[in-house]
């Protein structure tokens, strides 16, 4: 069993298209900008209140990158699946300066896009090429357009 765990799930919508970049080092890079949001009742005036967080968001694997950008679209609703990191550097005024992202690697994460339309419908790809989840543990699962079909005796699975 390992020591410590770092895992982030995060389900929410995209505040921008994904920004692309290639690099030498890493191949595709993509980053992205996810919203989730909390609601609730404050008790003392009953009204109710909500607060979104932004997360920031680097796909290092190929094969999710290539998915990202071909799909994802700003409003899109997204589940993201990957580990925190943060990294520092030095700013050209020489100051250092931190960030924290959610970082799906080679090895791990994953992607799935959750709505069924995307907000620009005219930017939708056709449904068939539409795909269910990417990379990352995933990859290599069937799927129901892979030929994977459910067992005759599914109705009776308990859960």
């Amino acid at each position: 069993m390992a020591g410590s765990v770092n895992k982030v799930i995060l389900v929410g919508n995209l505040g921008k298209d994904p920004e692309v970049r290639n690099t030498q080092a890493a191949g595709k890079v993509i980053s992205l900008t996810v919203a989730t949001s909390e609601t609730w009742n404050d008790k003392a005036s009953g009204e109710r209140k909500e607060r979104t967080e932004w997360h920031r968001v680097v796909i290092f694997n190929e094969r999710v990158a290539d998915v990202a950008e071909r799909f994802l679209r700003k409003g899109r609703k997204v589940y993201i699946e990957g580990s925190l990191q943060t990294r520092k550097w030095t700013d050209q005024s020489g100051q250092e300066r931190f960030t924290t992202e959610v970082v799906i690697d080679r090895f791990r994460g994953d992607m799935v896009l959750i709505d069924s339309k995307p907000a620009d419908a005219d930017a939708a790809p056709r449904q068939s090429e539409r795909p269910a989840q990417t990379g990352g543990y995933n990859a290599g699962r069937g799927s129901m357009s892979d030929g994977w079909s459910a067992p005759d005796d599914a109705d009776e699975i308990p859960f």
